[in-house]
């Protein structure tokens, strides 16, 4: 027994390429995370002291006066109201309508349902810079009056949201149909048999099972969709309708502009996205896995 457990104390001897990769590994989360890290150290330091000694120097003084006047001078509030009032809507129909594509395509044998899903997947091979001007036009011809407070679908987040669910649908429907297809057909046959409709068979069996790969893209699609800034710039004109991606230009000055004051801002924007990740960690890694292994 004593030279039994004698063996099993032994340690298995460290090779020099497993200490060269958790280097390699180190040095890498490090270089990812020094950018985080500086704006963290810029953003407590004062303009007036980073000015005369220079952002590589030993701070005097650290403080987080400069988080509560980015908060307070860009009227941030205000701005995380217009996100969330694009974001939610445009993460929930977009995963509806996508696994309601996915089902039909993963679920049901006919010719058209393969040229279906490259339709929707061909759609996030087009640059979005391709259509500014033709949607731009749309988007001023569509008129919505009581409806959004324009009273087109131009500047209004209505217009937000249909274009998020346009460009994002195609991924999530390719996603979710890999992901159907992994399920055992018998589930759903022997819901058939048993009686069960299309909608109740889509609703009640192969969405529950789906919710890892749900989770998974409700990560990705609420970071995507609040870090977007480029549908903003085209198709919302009032600056009270902007998302939170534009309240880092209230911070900005049309003489000076104070690089301190922005980098507490951009961190304070960012803490929603983590958030989001940290609820969602063990589904997002859980729907990579599942969809991983199974098949």
């Amino acid at each position: 027994m004593s030279t039994v457990s004698a063996l099993g104390k032994q340690r298995t001897p460290v090779r020099p390429a497993r200490i060269l990769l958790h280097v390699f590994l180190a040095g890498a989360a490090l270089a990812w995370l020094a950018p985080l890290l500086w704006a963290m150290y810029a953003a407590m330091r004062p303009y007036a002291e980073t000015s005369t000694k220079g952002y590589v120097s030993w701070p005097d003084k650290l403080s987080l006066d400069n988080f509560t006047n980015a908060f307070q001078q860009s009227d941030m509030l205000h701005y995380f109201g217009n996100t969330l009032l694009v974001a939610i809507p445009a993460v929930l129909l977009t995963l509806f309508l996508s696994s309601c594509v996915a089902f039909y395509v993963s679920r049901f044998d006919f010719r058209v349902n393969l040229f279906l899903l490259l339709v929707f997947t061909a759609g996030n091979l087009l640059p979005q810079q391709v259509i500014i001007t033709p949607l731009y036009r749309l988007y001023l011809l569509i008129d919505l009056p009581g409806i959004t407070m324009s009273g087109k679908l131009y500047d209004s987040a209505l217009g937000l949201v249909l274009i998020h669910v346009a460009f994002q649908s195609g991924f999530c429907a390719f996603v979710l149909a890999n992901y159907m297809r992994s399920l055992p057909h018998e589930l759903t046959e022997a819901a058939l048999v048993d009686g069960a409709s299309v909608w109740r068979l889509y609703w009640q069996i192969v969405l529950p099972l789906c919710k890892p790969a749900m989770a998974a893209l409700a990560t990705l699609l609420s970071i995507w969709i609040y870090n977007d800034f480029f549908w903003a710039i085209v198709l919302i004109s009032t600056g009270e309708n902007m998302p939170i991606t534009s309240a880092l230009n209230n911070l900005s000055g049309q003489y000076f502009t104070d690089p301190n004051l922005i980098a507490a801002g951009a961190l304070l924007t960012a803490i929603p996205t983590l958030i989001v990740y940290f609820v969602l960690q063990r589904q997002f890694v859980s729907g990579l896995t599942l969809g991983a292994n199974k098949g």
